[in-house]
């Protein structure tokens, strides 16, 4: 099965590696991949509480909504088995509205999932009738049931043999309007997905009320102002008692009428988590009558489903869905009518085992060397450090998901600059003081004729910046003005700085990089001084070689206008010559 054949999948370029989904998931099904965290099919059991709890809309549930417009333009008949939550989604609309606008999309026929809420009513009824003792799961939630099959295999014989109300109500359809109709669920839920996908015979697709809406729009169709007719009623017939199953509790009330129940114990779960508490290690040996208990995955029941759009309070909700519930007609009268019996397999969840040795060398990967490090903080979403050391053995984490490790690598990094860079350094808050500083700060600006009586030299945190240099204002208008700020050349006493601020949180934290400029400027000043004096001494050379080039052209010009005459009179002799240079010579 690929990832979003699943009907829960991860958009990975929208994971923002927050693990908040780890966090909440409660069979932590989920797999952190490239630090993308990826849904374990296997694992998953549909609740949606990763979608519901994605801020970045990574996760979500598998769109149907094309096929089902598909299967509407197949020509086929296909009906619509509405979720009695449609109250609570749809506040205020009638019911003929919310029909009339189905048919317009193209459906035959709307009923109500509560009338196979009904049926299974009336079935659970029968069998607690026949039990003297012993225990009753009850099979309405997919996710729940999902969820003891998978990780409560030892509690599977306990789920009552039924399918769940949709599935009933699908084959009531059938068995009423034909064997080859098509049934599309729209509800709250995601696992009635998983219900779609495995009895595809009896239900085609599951859609959420979501994608509801969606169609709606992009139909053009107003639902609340949409006319109706004689004719936009539910099929088959209106449900009654069975319409409060969407609120906790509601499934017992339907079953409490019946006189069969009355010798059984009833109570109800909901909450993924609050059912792993309360049937984990339950004693079976206790039970001197029937026990039936209601486990709904969703805290509050359907009306707290993952795809309810509508946000108004569960409170409204609930009242909404019992003031639409009719308990006076048929509730605890109904007989039994179809076969909606349904056995279910173990499908346990196998932890793999590993040695204390590798144990040992995946806490040591998160800094964990001993008892006293497990924090068992959960920030990496699971409840202790080795349940997390045990998943990254099994590939669904990472090192970085440990967020006190990953903080005190940061700090221990941090740590190691400051002290390592050899300028001073200083980091103060917004009142300028000190949170952090380094051996060479103390070093460069501690005083102790004025700051002995004051501070501990070897602990400056909680000092005042402002008592050991006078240029916090740039550490203050960095703060300000949300900025770095660098000048040079600040002179504090009889040094000079080049300074860097900057911020690090906004408003609340600045630091300082203070650089001692002064032995660098002295050093150039003597350069600049000392290239002046070469530069002084070249010119006066120059100016001697100038003088002196030029008394040697000026004379070697006499020589040769003489040479140049003494030619022009007659031939020039060697001697001539020898005398000529001779006399320039006595000359010079």
């Amino acid at each position: 099965m690929t990832d979003r054949e699943y009907p829960l999948y991860t958009i990975k370029n929208n994971c923002t590696d927050c693990y908040k989904c780890v966090r909440a998931c409660p069979v932590k099904a989920i797999r952190i991949e490239d630090s993308r965290a990826q849904i374990v099919p296997e694992l998953c059991i549909a609740c949606g509480t990763c979608y519901r709890v994605c801020p970045a809309k990574a996760k979500q549930p598998r769109n149907d909504l094309t096929r089902a417009k598909h299967l509407i333009e197949s020509g086929k008949e296909v009906y619509v088995s509405l979720a009695p939550s449609w109250v609570a989604e749809f506040a205020n609309l009638p019911a003929e509205n919310m029909i009339a606008a189905l048919r317009r999309l193209g459906f035959c026929g709307v009923g109500e999932t509560a009338v196979g809420a009904e049926e299974v009513s009336a079935h659970i009824a029968h069998i607690l009738g026949e039990k003297k003792s012993g225990l009753l799961i009850s099979t309405a939630c997919p996710a729940a049931v999902e969820y003891v099959r998978k990780y409560l295999p030892e509690m599977t014989s306990y789920l009552t043999p039924l399918s769940s109300p949709l599935l009933a109500h699908c084959q009531m359809l059938k068995d009423k309007l034909g064997s080859d109709i098509e049934v599309v669920f729209v509800g709250p839920c995601i696992a009635k997905k998983l219900e779609a996908d495995a009895h595809p015979n009896l239900l085609s697709l599951s859609l959420s009320f979501g994608d509801l809406r969606q169609w709606f729009r992009d139909a053009g169709i107003f639902p609340e102002d949409i006319r109706t007719s004689v004719y936009d009623k539910f099929v088959m017939t209106k449900a009654e008692e069975g319409s409060a199953y969407p609120i906790e509790g509601g499934m017992i009330e339907t079953v409490k009428p019946y006189p069969t129940a009355h010798n059984a114990y009833m109570m109800q779960i909901s909450g993924i988590q609050n059912i792993k508490r309360e049937l984990a290690g339950l004693n079976l040996k206790d039970f001197d009558r029937p026990i039936f208990i209601e486990c709904l995955a969703c805290s509050g029941g359907c009306v707290a489903g993952p795809c309810m759009s509508n946000r108004t309070p569960d409170f409204d909700k609930r009242l909404n869905i019992l003031q639409n519930s009719d308990f006076s007609k048929q509730a605890g009268k109904r007989q039994a009518q179809t076969d909606i019996n349904l056995h279910y397999d173990k499908k346990p969840v196998k932890d793999k085992e590993f040695s204390e040795a590798e144990m040992k060398r995946a806490l040591t990967m998160i800094g964990k060397y001993g008892v006293e490090d497990e924090l068992n903080c959960g920030g990496c979403g699971y409840d202790t450090c080795r349940n997390f050391a045990r998943a990254m053995l099994a590939g669904k984490a990472e090192p970085e998901m440990c967020v006190s490790n990953m903080k005190q690598q940061a700090q221990r990094k941090a740590n190691a600059l400051i002290r390592c860079i050899p300028a001073p350094i200083v980091i103060a808050d917004n009142n300028l003081n000190i949170i952090e500083y380094n051996d060479k700060f103390v070093q460069t600006f501690w005083v102790e004729e004025t700051l002995g009586d004051i501070y501990n030299k070897n602990n400056l945190r909680g000092a005042d910046l402002r008592d050991f240099i006078d240029f916090t204002n740039l550490f203050s208008a960095s703060l300000d003005l949300e900025q770095d700020i660098r000048r040079e050349h600040i002179r504090f006493g009889d040094r000079l700085f080049d300074v860097v601020v900057f911020n690090i949180d906004k408003k609340q934290i600045v630091g300082g990089i203070i650089q001692d400029v002064t032995k660098m400027e002295m050093k150039k000043e003597r350069i600049a001084t000392k290239a002046k004096d070469v530069i002084r001494k070249n010119l006066t050379t120059v100016q001697q070689i100038a003088c002196t080039l030029g008394e040697h052209m000026a004379e070697t010009e006499i020589l040769l206008r003489s040479i140049a005459e003494d030619y022009a009179g007659g031939e020039i002799s060697d001697s001539n010559v020898e005398n000529t240079i001779k006399s320039y010579g006595e000359k010079k």
